[in-house]
């Protein structure tokens, strides 16, 4: 029953992600307008807002112009309701739940922006880090600086990657790092650049293979630190403990 419950919660708060992510890195309101077609701009209506269910119903095409509809909302609506579900199977009802809600949710909403337009909005971190801070206070970490460490780990090793890359790395990637170091500690944080270098390399090789990007094109490094994170969320302490043994 709560399985469901969650589920459904996570495929709402998809779809408001979804605008979120698209209209903050533009500067624009999140509540007006309403949501609309960005072809035609008819508003849309209730049967047009069903997570998934109304992407599947038209098609992926917008029932007045049927011109089409990114991909992008349905895949969201629909990651955000399993992970929201994997959250409760996961840590139960406990303290981590509430923790793996937020980071989620962060990370979802920065999945679609970067993946978008390349930008990690210093508005959604600012947004999320106090968030984070006062979790970390609820829950500290063991022991408690490793919050502070991780922080300044995550930031400063980004920052240095790209001092040496002349820009290879984005300023929004090492704030996203420092926000993420505060949650996950210094250990998580190193293994969550692994894991996203590990991930972003093979995508790159696929991605040149078929012959979808250039050589020295720059690509977004945010949804690979996504992925990441979200591995190290759920399996990071499984992944470091065998690691160190």
């Amino acid at each position: 029953m709560y399985i469901v419950l969650f589920f459904i919660v996570g495929l709402v708060l998809g779809s408001f992600y979804n605008v979120v992510g698209l209209r903050v890195p533009e500067k624009k309101s999140i509540n007006y307008p309403g949501s609309h077609c960005t072809t035609c701009k008819r508003p849309l209506t209730t049967i047009d807002l069903i997570p998934v269910l109304s992407y599947i119903l038209s098609k992926g095409k917008c029932r007045t112009c049927h011109s089409r509809i990114s991909v992008l909302y349905p895949i969201i609506e629909l990651s955000t309701g399993l992970l929201f579900a994997y959250s409760y199977i996961h840590f139960g009802f406990s303290s981590e739940l509430i923790g793996s809600l937020i980071i989620v949710s962060l990370l979802m909403i920065l999945f679609v922006s970067d993946l978008t337009y390349m930008l990690i909005p210093d508005k959604i971190l600012l947004f999320f880090a106090p968030m984070i801070i006062l979790y970390r206070i609820w829950v500290p970490a063991d022991p408690w600086w490793d919050a502070v460490i991780g922080s300044l780990v995550g930031f400063g090793l980004l920052f240095l990657i790209g001092m040496i890359s002349k820009g290879g790395m984005g300023g929004g990637d090492i704030k996203l790092f420092a926000v993420l170091g505060i949650f996950f500690g210094w250990k998580g944080v190193l293994l969550i650049l692994f894991l996203a270098s590990l991930v972003g390399s093979f995508v790159g090789v696929v991605l040149l293979i078929l012959k979808k990007v250039k050589r020295k094109q720059h690509v977004p490094f945010g949804p690979f630190i996504v992925i990441a994170a979200l591995i190290a969320l759920f399996w990071g302490d499984l992944i470091l403990e065998w690691y160190f043994n």
